[in-house]
């Protein structure tokens, strides 16, 4: 009971300092007239222009000081929950810096993608080698039925993973609130997990993140006050990787990250059919949720609201997360 108390208060705790210092932030991105660009070819976003960006700093912020204030009053601070504040520090900084040269220096690109890449590597290779600190078991947990050990291969699963799914968020922060309650929902599903594991340190930092981007969600819902920015994304995407790695869950994130699979996948189909056929395209436009603000597969009719957009993808993550915790409930 004590110990539900404190895992509640940190939620609170990250979500009041969220609240409180957020405006702050807006305030200074609109006294400097600084905002992120938006997408020409959807009409629905022209508004957007101009709208401050990067706030995910402010989220990332909270849960850091929340996390670490927690862990330590608690005596939940180990080895695995300092791998996940690395992740969720490098990931944060890679997509900070990329942030800044496009806002604050008014450039057309940020980060070149290899120096995006390779950090993203650094990221992996040196969470991994926190995790051999903590006698961490190097194997695969396929389905929960079969578990395969790889050896320091173990390594190259981590790298794609992160890598894959931080870039996989990124893609998906495309539409006001879409991802920060997608990450609620992935985030609850592995914080029921980890509690039955009673692998406290890491639901101690699940716990923080969801009260922070909570309240993140009231200033980036329709309309948007401010966006998270690549420092959120690339930090959210990489967390989550991560702590489906340590509670050995890894299969998990497939289902309960449905969306974020998808959202890549559209990329990468469109992508591939665009070269194979000389410019002709499966969807309107990528990731998938462009394609149904422009009005679907026909183009014909009312085309789907932010807020239609965003209800059906919150559903399809909510039923993946659910139909993810019944199995592992059920059949394992």
């Amino acid at each position: 009971m004590i110990i539900t108390i404190n895992l509640i208060a940190s939620l609170i705790l990250s979500f009041v300092f969220v609240v409180f210092i957020l405006p702050w932030f807006i305030a200074y991105f609109q006294r400097k007239k600084l905002g992120q660009p938006t997408l020409e070819d959807v009409k629905q976003h022209t508004e957007k222009l101009g709208t401050p960006t990067m706030g995910g700093v402010v989220f990332l912020a909270g849960t850091f000081i929340t996390t670490l204030f927690s862990a330590f009053y608690l005596r939940f601070f180990s080895i695995q929950l300092l791998a996940l504040l690395f992740v969720l520090v490098l990931y944060g900084l890679l997509g900070f810096l990329d942030d800044f040269l496009k806002v604050f220096r008014q450039q057309n690109e940020g980060l070149k993608p290899k120096q995006k890449f390779c950090g993203q590597i650094l990221g992996g290779v040196i969470f991994f080698l926190l995790l051999m600190k903590s006698d961490f078991l190097l194997e695969l947990n396929i389905f929960g039925i079969w578990h395969i050990s790889l050896g320091w291969l173990y390594l190259a699963f981590i790298v794609f993973w992160m890598v894959g799914f931080s870039n996989a968020v990124n893609l998906t922060d495309g539409i006001d609130g879409l991802v920060s309650i997608l990450m609620v929902i992935s985030l609850s599903a592995y914080a029921v997990l980890a509690w039955i594991q009673e692998q406290m340190d890491i639901l101690v930092l699940i716990v923080s993140l969801i009260g922070a981007l909570l309240a993140f969600f009231l200033f980036n819902r329709k309309p948007a006050k401010i966006f998270m920015g690549d420092v959120g994304s690339l930090a959210l995407g990489g967390v989550l990787s991560a702590i489906s790695i340590q509670l050995h869950q890894e299969w998990t994130l497939l289902f309960i990250g449905i969306v974020y699979v998808l959202e890549t996948l559209s990329v990468m189909l469109q992508v591939t059919y665009f070269k194979l056929t000389g410019g002709k395209r499966i969807f309107r436009m990528t990731p998938i949720h462009h394609h149904f603000e422009l009005g679907g597969f026909t183009g014909k009719g009312k085309s789907w609201s932010e807020w239609e957009v965003n209800f059906a993808f919150w559903l399809v993550g909510l039923i993946g997360a659910l139909v993810t915790l019944v199995y592992i409930f059920i059949v394992i």
